[in-house]
């Protein structure tokens, strides 16, 4: 892939991942929430 088309890409998943926080900050937060909490999760499965 070249180099300006990734830029590309990477600008417009930026451009819609701050559209999405500025429009929708609670469904944001359970998002991030959510992820995070999935991660604690998993490193507390794997550590016991």
């Amino acid at each position: 892939m070249p180099g300006w088309l990734k830029k590309i890409l990477w600008a417009l998943l930026a451009a819609f991942a701050l559209y999405y926080i500025f429009t929708q900050p609670e469904q944001t937060a359970t998002v991030v929430r959510n992820f995070f909490g999935g991660i604690f999760t998993l490193f507390r499965a794997l550590a016991s």
